[in-house]
Parts: C-alpha cells; sequence; structure tokens
C-alpha cells in the first residue's frame, strides 16, 4: 500500500582514541631475532602479516601490545609504519622508534563510516513491513587496508533489524576515492545498517501518521530463545525484543513525554521536545571461521585460552584475545574464578604477548567474551576435570561419587571427606602419586571455534530540547536498555555502555572529517574536529534484559559496541522529532547548531521561526510559503 524510500549520510569520523599509534622495533642480533612493540588492537595479525611482508621467519618475531589507550577499529590494522620500522631495524641493526602525532592520526590511519545509503521500505496501509530494499555507496578511500571493503558488507546481516518481513535485498558499491582509507571503527558495518533502518522505520510511521513507537512494536520479530532465520538470511541466536522495547519505553516515560511534548508545542515554546527511539541488533562474537572464510576474510574465527594452576595454586590464565580497555583482565580473572573455586586475586591473566600467548585472535567485533571468555572457561572446565580424576585418586574414591562445589572435592554422602583444589594443584606438581597415566602439573588448553555469531540487541531512546531560534541540540535524558545475555561484570558493562553512547552522540552531534574542494582535510587537529567532553553528555540511565545466547555454553554476546550502533540514530530521530512541526523530515548528521538552524530556515521559508508557526502540526501561512495561485507550498 506504501513505499518510503531514504537517503542518508555517513559521514567520515575520525576514531581519535586517547593515544595515537606507536611502534618500536628492537632488534636482537645474537639471535637474528625481533621483538615489535606497537599500540594495536591486534599482535597476532600484526606479527602474521609482518612476517609475510619482510619475509622474517615467525620463530624470529616476537610481537607486544602493551597497555594501550584505546583503539576503536583505528589499531585493528596492520599499517606501513609497523613494516618500515621492522624493516630499518634489520637494516640498521638498532631499535627504530616512531610515534604518531594528532594531526597524522587524523590525516593517514583510517577513518570510519563514509557511506551514502538509499534504503526503501514497503507496508501495508495497518504498518505491516513487507520489504526493504537496501543499496549503499561506500566510500573505502585511496587505497585498502585490513577490512575496508567488508564493514559494509558486515552490516548486510543487520539492516532487516528486530523487525520481521518476506523480501530483503542489498546492494552495495564501493568506491575508491582520494580520500584516507575507511575501515572498521566501532560498531562497524551494524551502527550505519540501526542508523538506517531506524530512520525508515520513523519515516514509515509519518507517512501513515502512526506513532513510532506503535510501528516498531507491531514488527518485532517474536521471542526466540534458538536460532532463527531472518530476512537477510542469517540466523539470529535468540532474542526478545519486546520486552526490551517495552522496557525502554517504561523507563523514559514515553507517554508523559508525549503529553509534555504536545503541551510544548500548542504553547509555542522555542524549546521543542524531541523523542527518539533507537532499536537494534548486532552481529557480535565475530566470527565462525567457516562464515570468515564466506567472506574472504583470511583469518580464522576462533580464539585460544590456556589455564594453568601452580604448584602453589595459584592460577595463571593465557589468553589470545588483546584488551586496550575493555577489562579483560578483570572478566577473565572472574571467569576463571568461578569455574575453579579460586579467589579472583589469585588469578593472573597473560595477553597481548605472541611470545607468551603464541595463538590468538585478537580483540574487535564484540569477540573477546562470546569467543576469547567462553575459550577461558572452556580450558577452566578442563582443568576441573583432570583434578576430578587426581582428586577422586587421593580421596580413594570412585570418580562418579566427586563432587566439586567451591573449589572443593568431596565424596558424595561423605562430606568430611574433600580435599581442594589447590591440594589437587600441589599433588599434580609433585606427581609421585597420580593415577596410572595420568600426566603431571593441571594445565589444559581449548580452542574455541563458535558455532554462529552472537547477536546481542537493544531498545535506546534519547530525548532532546531543541531550541528553535539558535538551533542548538540539547540533550535532557538518555535511557538505553541493553541485552547481552549473562553478564559477567555489572560495572564494566555499563562503563562500556557509557563510552558507547558517548561516541554515538558525537557522531550525531559534533563529529565529521571534512574535506575542502582540494583534498585537504580541514578537520586535521583537535581544534577543527569535535570531540564532546563530560559536560555535553547527559545522564544515562541503563537497564538490562538477558537472553542468554544458544551459541555458547555460557550464554554471553558482546556489549562493546552497543552503545556507539544505537545512539547516534536515537539522537537524530529525536532532532527530527522536534523538528517535525516545521515540516522537517530530513536532517544529516552532525546535527550542528548551524546545521539545525538552517535546516529549520529552509522549512519555513526564510526563517518564519516558531513565533509565526503553528507548532501542532503544520507550518504557518506566510509570504514566503503560499504560492501566486494562494494555495500552500509543500
Amino acid at each position: 500500500d506504501v513505499v518510503v524510500s531514504g537517503r542518508y549520510i555517513q559521514q567520515r569520523l575520525i576514531p581519535s582514541p586517547i593515544e595515537p599509534r606507536g611502534v618500536v622495533v628492537n632488534p636482537e642480533p645474537a639471535t637474528g631475532a625481533f621483538t615489535l612493540y606497537s599500540s594495536t588492537q591486534v599482535p597476532h595479525f600484526v606479527k602474521d602479516i609482518l612476517c609475510l611482508m619482510c619475509n622474517v621467519s615467525d620463530l624470529k618475531l616476537r610481537v607486544v601490545a602493551p597497555d594501550v589507550g584505546g583503539g576503536f577499529g583505528s589499531k585493528l590494522n596492520v599499517y606501513a609504519e609497523e613494516a618500515l620500522a621492522l624493516a630499518l631495524a634489520r637494516k640498521l641493526g638498532v631499535p627504530i622508534k616512531w610515534i604518531e602525532n594528532r594531526s597524522e592520526h587524523h590525516l593517514a590511519t583510517i577513518h570510519g563510516r563514509g557511506q551514502v545509503q538509499r534504503i526503501e521500505l514497503a507496508a501495508r496501509n495497518d504498518g505491516k513491513i513487507l520489504g526493504m530494499r537496501v543499496k549503499l555507496l561506500a566510500d573505502m578511500g585511496a587505497y585498502l587496508q585490513l577490512l575496508t571493503p567488508g564493514i559494509a558488507v558486515l552490516g548486510s546481516f543487520t539492516y532487516p533489524g528486530l523487525y520481521t518481513f518476506g523480501a530483503y535485498s542489498f546492494e552495495c558499491t564501493g568506491a575508491f576515492t582520494n580520500l584516507t582509507p575507511t575501515d572498521a571503527y566501532r560498531g562497524a558495518g551494524r551502527s550505519e545498517a540501526a542508523y538506517a533502518h531506524e530512520r525508515i522505520m520513523d519515516d514509515l510511521a509519518r507517512e501513515l501518521e502512526m506513532d513510532p513507537a506503535e510501528l516498531r512494536l507491531k514488527n518485532l520479530i517474536p521471542p526466540f530463545e534458538e536460532p532463527t532465520t531472518t530476512p537477510a538470511g542469517v540466523m539470529y541466536d535468540s532474542g526478545d525484543y519486546e520486552t526490551c522495547m517495552r522496557k525502554a519505553l517504561e523507563l523514559a516515560d514515553y507517554e508523559g513525554l508525549r503529553v509534555e511534548q504536545r503541551r510544548r508545542r500548542e504553547a509555542g515554546d522555542v524549546k521543542q521536545l524531541g523523542i527518539g527511539i533507537g532499536n537494534f541488533t548486532e552481529s557480535g562474537g565475530l566470527s565462525p571461521s567457516k562464515v570468515a572464510a564466506g567472506v574472504r576474510l583470511q583469518s580464522g574465527g576462533w580464539e585460544a585460552a590456556e589455564v594453568r594452576m601452580l604448584a602453589s595454586g595459584k592460577v595463571e590464565v593465557v589468553t589470545g584475545t588483546s584488551p586496550h580497555g575493555q577489562g579483560h583482565v578483570t572478566s577473565w580473572s572472574q571467569i576463571a574464578a568461578d569455574a575453579l573455586g579460586v579467589d579472583v586475586e589469585d588469578i593472573e591473566v597473560l595477553h597481548s604477548d605472541t611470545a607468551i600467548a603464541p595463538y590468538g585472535r585478537d580483540t574487535y567485533g564484540s569477540r573477546s567474551l562470546a569467543v576469547g571468555g567462553v575459550a577461558v572457561h572452556m580450558a577452566a572446565q578442563k582443568v576441573v576435570e583432570k583434578a576430578k580424576r587426581i582428586a577422586a585418586h587421593m580421596l580413594e574414591a570412585a570418580e562418579g561419587d566427586i563432587e566439586f562445589e567451591g573449589g572443593r572435592f568431596s565424596v558424595a554422602g561423605s562430606p568430611e571427606q574433600n580435599i581442594t583444589i589447590q591440594d589437587v594443584a600441589g599433588a599434580a606438581y609433585l606427581a609421585n602419586d597420580l593415577p596410572d597415566g595420568m600426566e603431571p602439573l593441571l594445565s589444559e588448553e581449548h580452542v574455541y571455534d563458535p558455532p554462529n555469531f552472537t547477536f546481542p540487541f537493544g531498545a535506546h531512546m534519547c530525548i532532546t530540547e531543541v531550541d528553535t531560534d539558535t538551533g542548538f541540540v540539547k540533550i535532557r535524558d538518555y535511557f538505553a536498555v541493553d541485552d547481552c545475555g549473562p553478564v559477567i561484570n555489572p560495572i564494566i558493562v555499563d562503563g562500556q555502555l557509557h563510552g558507547g553512547i558517548a561516541q554515538g552522540i558525537a557522531e550525531a552531534l559534533y563529529e565529521e572529517a571534512v574535506y575542502d574542494e582540494d583534498g585537504n582535510l580541514v578537520t586535521g587537529s583537535m581544534v577543527d574536529y569535535l570531540v564532546p567532553g563530560a559536560p555535553e553528555l547527559p545522564h544515562f540511565t541503563l537497564d538490562r534484559t538477558v537472553t542468554p545466547s544458544p551459541s555458547n555454553v555460557m550464554g554471553v554476546k558482546g556489549i562493546g559496541e552497543a552503545g556507539t550502533i544505537g545512539a547516534p540514530v536515537a539522537v537524530i530521530n529525536s532532532v527530527i522529532d522536534a523538528l517535525s512541526p516545521f515540516g522537517v523530515r530530513q536532517i544529516d548528521k552532525p546535527a550542528s547548531p548551524f546545521n539545525v538552524w538552517r535546516t529549520i530556515q529552509d522549512a519555513t521559508g526564510d526563517g518564519a521561526g516558531t513565533r509565526d508557526a503553528d507548532l501542532s502540526g503544520r507550518p504557518a501561512q506566510t509570504t514566503d510559503n503560499v504560492d501566486e495561485q494562494g494555495g500552500e507550498t509543500q
């Protein structure tokens, strides 16, 4: 019955981690080896690729990612400077250091986003969606970085969002330009997809004169606990989208906000209230190795972990993930402590050094917990199983009669017969009284290759006050209900959401990489590229639902990118909603005061403003918007 279309711009963004890139290569003449220190998210990728590029044996290259001050995708790459430093260190036999300054980072690392999206949505008059057509033009920059051509394609999985319908078409054209290459930026591909499907949902709601929340609720996929095929042909793992969205509506007092909005419009308030919804799901847990091969990503999607109990009963956890602010040390310690029944303070997590953790696929794509954390859990379970056999021997009981709880093995029915896992670790180390054929030590490895992505989801709501005289947008409240499955550490989850939402707000209101007509980057420093600080950000009200994933034994999904996926469209939908009485249906990011003010002027015909507009629903008639025949122009 109705088809709506939209053209949305994903402006280029500059990732701006707190610490720019840097690399130091130290040659070791006695052995012919090299140690390379790099501010990177992917030390294992750096090692693999540099060995190929520079013809260095993987036996002779050690890569270390020390404490890294953020990445956001800009450090999910192998850069020319790393290869040059290694080549020069080999040629000259001396240490080589290269450090990036902020302007060099803006100009020549990578940029994020950079797309033109054309979206069409077909629906019935009652709001039921029938089909979606997506056509993207992706700016790849002057040459390809590690994942450049795959970012837009990754988003193809989630353009249908949380909604069910019968027909879906996706087409992407990648264009080389003379600009800095684009690549992964927090929420890569999925943020762009959520932006498009939530913008077009609001457009459809306006076309049908239907409440945007009602339209979304009408089209949500019903709750499911097992993998379910979506319009994009992928299998979402689990979801309960209606519960999540209704919780967000209740948290924000959606009906009360609509009442306040109507009151402000009727009063002709200069500061108009906007309410924006940003529903989303994302493909996290990147990725099953077979899927990686299917999209020609030359890397497995597995992750490796080793759990070692030392003679003292202390524990070392070796992980192939490489944290740069996500809190892996804390979370992995909790996972191992829970499985082994030991104190979290007795666990040391080793990471980000290819000499210590030779196998790993590193950190990106909301994969660390759902792949790397699960690998730690599985390795710890193997330790417990081996310890159980040794404990049965020590307690002179059948293995089937041994129970394990809280770090202690006991005989069923005789709880007084018990020993701790630390006792078992000591016995395994001494190795003088083990079951026949049992190898000494309590040390186990596990390499986990997930059967599917995980699909975290959420419902975000942004409440803005837009000054219609100046165009200034103030975020009054922000509400987010997210579902990442069972939560390991609530403080870390909240912290990831705070940071992600902050970056999403920045994308919506502040940030844009701008070039002049001669191809010069105008926003080459923090003077010109706006990154919001704490005073520009609102209070975040967060809540959760818990829908375990059937894709892994822990049921976990991932949370690192959720805020950056849900926030940009929630903010922009809110701004457009505030300006809808002026007839505004479109505004591109960033919604800076000037862009908002200019949009109002264009919509009202040379600045009618709030003083001359009927804010209850349509622009007032003025000499600027009445044609010669006396009829109103659209």
